[in-house]
């Protein structure tokens, strides 16, 4: 079990306390086994010391460098009492323990390294034996205790740190994968949107005119009503079908399927001819055939060129309109113009020249749009021949 969980399953006070209630029986065990060798009377304040050392951990979270500096100069007085000896580090283990664990490593060291300076250099001036025997066992041990218990205090710190910093990791990474989850959608759901305006509102406008057409010549011209409704049921079924194909492209989407399900440009023709049975002329300089072109170019390239006859259909009140798609130094240039009544528009509106531009620009290329009153409406796309990874 990692120190995480077991403080996740332990309360910090329960842990604090064992801590505690260790020390002061460790020390206890250690004073009457000293006091026994020496043939001594147990003191009892030796024992409260015990006590002491142990009961100032209760707060170690909250004020490590007092509980550090506590323990160090309780030490100290312990040996000016001249109580039973218990060792240098024994006492202020716990101490160094906790000062490195919240993070006072420097403190700790120093500390540490104070401790057995100060009784290093009691020792030397004060016992008989030689220095090799006073540098020996003993103070090996005691150095080892204190690099222990600031190396300890300092892994678990560390390992701390490194799991919080994994949470956080973890949390920033599902919270990133849910925004890339959200703008795909949001990206798929715009995608879908367009591809309806497209190939539905185009239609739409086509059934809305003839139908207009109809209504006015009922009663008066009843080949002309026959007409309309021809048309109506024409364009009707041609829209269900690219609805349809629409559906199957974007189950292909989800499939891996590629397979050619849109319009593109070797259909362009359907779209000038509904130009002209909107009574328009429709004059067209087609230079490039669909196999020439990236299918997501070959795509938008149609969109322009019924987005723009759509927008003429709809609005310019236009006698004609001429349609010229080329290709210039690897660039598709796709231009449509009508001699309609224009508009003082600056700036693209509207979902259909929007998703237009959108298109366009999506694949690197530009879009222009010019009108103005008397001066028709001209939409001017370039993009790139082949999209290139």
């Amino acid at each position: 079990m990692t120190t995480q969980q077991e403080e996740d399953r332990l309360a910090p006070w329960v842990v604090d306390t064992l801590i505690a209630g260790g020390v002061v029986v460790v020390l206890g065990i250690v004073i009457a086994l000293s006091q026994a060798d020496a043939g001594e009377t147990p003191s009892l304040l030796a024992y409260a010391f015990a006590a002491g050392f142990g009961a100032v951990l209760l707060v170690r979270r909250r004020f490590p460098l007092t509980v550090l500096t506590v323990s160090v100069l309780g030490m100290f007085l312990y040996y000016i009492l001249e109580f039973p000896a218990i060792g240098v580090a024994l006492p202020v283990t716990a101490a160094l323990f906790s000062a490195a664990e919240a993070g006072r490593t420097r403190w700790s060291i120093a500390a540490g390294a104070f401790v057995f300076a100060v009784s290093l250099f009691f020792r030397i001036r004060d016992d008989p034996q030689p220095l090799g025997y006073l540098l020996g066992l003993d103070s090996v041990v005691n150095l080892g205790l204190i690099a222990a218990a600031i190396a300890l205090g300092f892994g678990i710190r560390s390992r701390r740190i490194s799991v919080r910093q994994q949470r956080q990791i973890t949390r920033l990474t599902r919270e990133q994968v849910e925004r890339s989850a959200e703008l795909r959608v949001q990206s798929e759901r715009e995608r879908i949107s367009r591809e309806l305006h497209d190939s539905i509102g185009h239609s739409l406008s086509v059934i809305s005119l003839h139908a207009g057409a109809g209504g006015e010549s009922v009663g008066r011209d009843d080949e002309a009503v026959a007409a309309a409704f021809e048309r109506i049921r024409d364009q009707s079924t041609a829209s269900l079908s690219e609805l349809r194909s629409l559906v199957r492209l974007l189950r292909a989407d989800r499939d891996g399927d590629d397979g050619r399900h849109v319009h593109t440009l070797e259909d362009i023709e359907t779209v000038l001819e509904e130009g002209r049975s909107a009574g328009i002329r429709v004059e067209s300089r087609i230079d490039i055939g669909s196999a020439a072109l990236s299918p997501t170019v070959d795509v938008a390239a149609y969109r322009v060129v019924q987005e723009s006859i759509t927008n003429t259909i709809r609005h310019a009140k236009a006698q004609e309109i001429k349609v010229g798609i080329s290709i210039e130094h690897d660039s598709l240039l796709v231009s449509v113009a009508d001699d309609g009544a224009g508009s003082d528009l600056e700036e693209p509106s509207g979902y259909g020249i929007a998703g237009m531009a959108e298109r366009v620009r999506l694949l690197g290329g530009t879009f222009e749009m010019h009108t103005a009153p008397g001066e028709g409406f001209t939409v001017n796309a370039t993009m790139p021949v082949r999209l290139t990874s």
